[in-house]
This record gives structure tokens, C-alpha cells and sequence, in this order.
């Protein structure tokens, strides 16, 4: 009976990983394959759910980041998330006390705020860091 158990989370499992592409429930699936192994060889409930958990545990701290390198490594950035790591010209001091600042980046004007609370003064070159709404989070790049 522990056989069928194991071979219905392989399945779900599988199902899950198919409509979601998230690259983390086929791991399960992999360590529920091992538990059903481990129940065909007369193991008990014990040693499977071990097996499952360790198993499960592994392949996803292991395999995971290689498997979404992989997948990803011809992905390109698009829109504003091709903007993180670019230098922008600052337009406006960014001032977040006064929640002002405006910066130029490939041709585009963006509000920014400074991701150090710093006064960063206008004609400054800034290093984009992250994107927070429709902000540019920025810091000041160094001489």
C-alpha cells in the first residue's frame, strides 16, 4: 500500500511541476521515485519518508540552481529589468527626504530615489541597483 502512496506523489508531483515550470516540485517527485523503491524493497514507512525527505532535500539544494542556470542562460532581460546595472545620468537632485530626483537613463527619464539615503546632486553618474514600483533605486557611482 505504501507503494501506491508514493507512486500517487510522483504523479502529483510530476502535475504540478508541468503547469507551474518552477523548477522545485520535480525534485519531490525524484524523492518519492526513491521512496516507492525503497517500499518494493520492503523497507519500512520510516526509512521511505526518510528517504523521500533527505532525497527531496538534496536534489533541490543541489540540482536546482544548475538545472535554472541552465534553463536561463539564453534568456535576455527585457523592459525595466534590463535597466539593474546600468549607470544613469542624475537630472534632478535625488532627495529622498523631499521625495524628489529624476535621472536619464537610454533615453528614458525615471524618478529615483537614493538606495543610501544620500543627497546625490544633479549631472552625477549613478549605478542603477534595483527597481522598486516605477522608482530606479540608485546609488552614486564612485570616481
Amino acid at each position: 500500500m505504501d507503494g501506491i502512496f508514493w507512486l500517487i506523489v510522483v504523479v502529483v508531483m510530476a502535475v504540478i511541476e508541468i503547469i507551474t515550470l518552477g523548477l522545485t516540485t520535480i525534485w519531490f517527485a525524484g524523492g518519492a521515485l526513491l521512496a516507492f523503491a525503497a517500499s518494493l524493497l520492503g523497507a519500512n514507512l520510516l526509512v521511505q519518508s526518510i528517504l523521500f525527505v533527505v532525497t527531496s532535500v538534496v536534489l533541490l539544494a543541489v540540482t536546482r540552481p544548475l538545472a535554472v542556470e541552465f534553463f536561463n542562460k539564453d534568456r535576455t532581460k527585457t523592459n525595466a529589468e534590463s535597466l539593474i546595472g546600468k549607470t544613469a545620468l542624475v537630472q534632478q537632485e535625488i532627495d529622498n527626504l523631499k521625495a524628489a530626483g529624476m535621472v536619464a537613463v537610454d533615453g528614458q527619464e525615471w524618478s529615483a530615489r537614493s538606495a543610501d539615503d544620500r543627497v546625490i546632486p544633479a549631472e552625477t553618474l549613478v549605478e542603477i541597483l534595483e527597481i522598486s514600483g516605477v522608482k530606479l533605486l540608485v546609488r552614486q557611482k564612485e570616481v
